[in-house]
C-alpha cells in the first residue's frame, strides 16, 4: 500500500496516509476534524537495487571487460589446438 501526503487547509496539519490506491481520498483532518484535507504531490520513494550481482555484472569497468576478452581468446586458442591434434 502507497504511502500518501495529507495537510488541512483549515488547521495546517501534515501527515502521511497509508491506505489503498483505489480508495478515495481522505477528507477529514484527524487534527482540527474539519473537511479540509488535501492530497499532496510528493515526490514518491526512491528505487534501491540490494543484493549481489546487479551492479557488479551490469556495469563492468572497462580493465575488467579487456581481461575477460583476453582470457576468452586464449580459451579459445587453446581449445582449437587440442581439437586439431586428435
Amino acid at each position: 500500500m502507497p504511502t500518501y501526503e495529507y495537510r488541512c487547509t483549515s488547521c495546517g496539519a501534515e501527515m502521511e496516509i497509508f491506505h489503498s490506491m483505489t480508495e478515495d481520498a481522505r477528507t477529514k483532518c484527524p487534527e482540527c476534524g474539519d473537511e479540509a484535507l488535501i492530497r499532496l504531490i510528493s515526490a514518491g520513494g526512491g528505487v534501491l537495487f540490494k543484493g549481489s550481482g546487479f551492479y557488479e555484472t551490469d556495469y563492468r569497468s572497462d580493465s575488467y571487460k579487456a581481461g575477460e576478452k583476453a582470457a576468452k581468446k586464449s580459451s579459445s586458442s587453446s581449445d582449437s589446438s587440442s581439437s586439431s591434434s586428435d
